[in-house]
């Protein structure tokens, strides 16, 4: 008994120490001063694309509406074998200059979007590729503010913020609030100067840089990792030059699974990509996050039965909540969500449950993704 409660308090404070650090890192990314910035910069923007026609063409005109001089943007949509109509919507819009391309891989692959991505590249004439997803909303500043950063700043990788909106359902409310703990992780390990995670709907990173780190060659065995695999090459040649976009007018703005059997896909998905992590200290301090979370399952399991592990669990949970929460409130306050954080409390013992399911399946099992069935 004395064994588990050192190990279950050793994890705990672990744990504690990485909110703490995650905290700090948050608190160090400043709205960026861009003053100064010329809008010179030839842009592409790049989307895969794979039976979207319900929301595309929101996607699309956005991009159309956006305030950058339209003459430096290129948009390059690439349909990965629709079978709905998303071409021929895409298509339509030829005249406000968007470049259709489809996909004719036959052979089958694994990673149908980054051969998309690379092959809109290859075919791009912009210097700074800006990469979206094709269900994605965005203002009219979201474009030049990627920009203005990327002139004034000279980085050579940009992470941008991204949140769900148009809940309609409790469940997608956790998800938000979930995922603003996720794209905060991210921007806070930027922030201390260690890039680890990013989110593909809103990237941006120089295409030269891109092909120096040699594209997607060694990661593209897996279906996922066009976002994170690739800022993990870039993190490597440029430690320092990676910046994460502290700026309301670039959030990429998409929506929630509407079913669990959609959200676990998702996230085995996501889970998947851990295997292929360049930066072992951040493998490391995943799974310690997950013995942190399956302690608190073990505790709370064993607690029926002796009131001391009840009393464990009670101990890891309070103070988990309360860093949780001091992690949470300034990046919802950000997303001006800040009203979700108060279900928070209910969060918590969901996410427990499904972090440490999702850790034991996320790679050792195949997922579907846009109709396949991939790794």
């Amino acid at each position: 008994m004395i064994a588990h409660s050192i190990i279950s308090l050793f994890l705990t404070g672990l744990y504690l120490l990485v909110l703490a650090y995650l905290i700090k890192g948050w608190a160090a990314l400043r709205r960026p001063k861009t003053e100064g910035a010329s809008h010179t910069t030839k842009v592409t923007i790049l989307i895969a694309a794979r039976d979207e026609e319900e929301r595309i063409r929101y996607t699309i005109e956005d991009i159309i509406a956006q305030d950058y001089p339209r003459h430096l943007v290129e948009v390059i949509i690439v349909d990965d074998h629709s079978t709905d109509s998303t071409a021929d919507i895409i298509r339509s819009y030829a005249a406000d200059g968007i470049t259709l391309m489809q996909l004719k891989e036959d052979k089958p692959l694994n990673s149908y979007k980054k051969k998309a991505i690379a092959e809109a590249i290859a075919r791009s004439t912009g210097d700074l590729m800006v990469a979206t997803d094709a269900d994605c909303r965005m203002g009219k500043s979201w474009l030049s503010s990627s920009v203005s950063y990327y002139e004034t700043h000279n980085p050579v990788m940009i992470s941008s913020p991204v949140t769900y909106f148009e809940e309609k359902t409790l469940f997608e409310l956790l998800q938000t609030l979930e995922f603003s703990y996720l794209i905060g992780i991210g921007a806070a390990f930027i922030g201390n100067g260690r890039a680890s995670t990013c989110n593909g709907a809103n990237l941006a990173y120089r295409k030269d840089v891109f092909y120096e780190v040699g594209g997607f060659k060694g990661i593209d065995d897996l279906a996922s990792g066009d976002d994170e695999l690739l800022l993990q090459k870039v993190a490597v040649k440029y430690p320092n030059r990676i910046g994460f976009l502290k700026n309301r007018e670039a959030i990429v703005y998409t929506h929630a699974k509407h079913t669990l059997q959609e959200f676990l896909q998702q996230r085995r998905r996501w889970a998947s990509k851990s295997t292929k992590y360049k930066d072992k200290w951040i493998v490391a301090l995943a799974v310690c996050i997950w013995l942190f979370n399956l302690s608190l399952l073990v505790n709370a399991a064993l607690g029926f039965y002796d009131t001391f592990f009840l009393k464990l669990f009670l101990v890891q949970f309070l103070l988990k909540y309360i860093f949780e929460l001091a992690f949470l409130l300034p990046i919802a306050s950000f997303f001006k969500r800040i009203k979700l954080v108060g279900l928070l409390i209910i969060l918590i013992p969901i996410h427990i449950v499904y972090f440490v399911y999702v850790g034991l399946i996320g790679n050792t099992r195949k997922y579907s993704w846009k109709g396949r069935t991939v790794r």
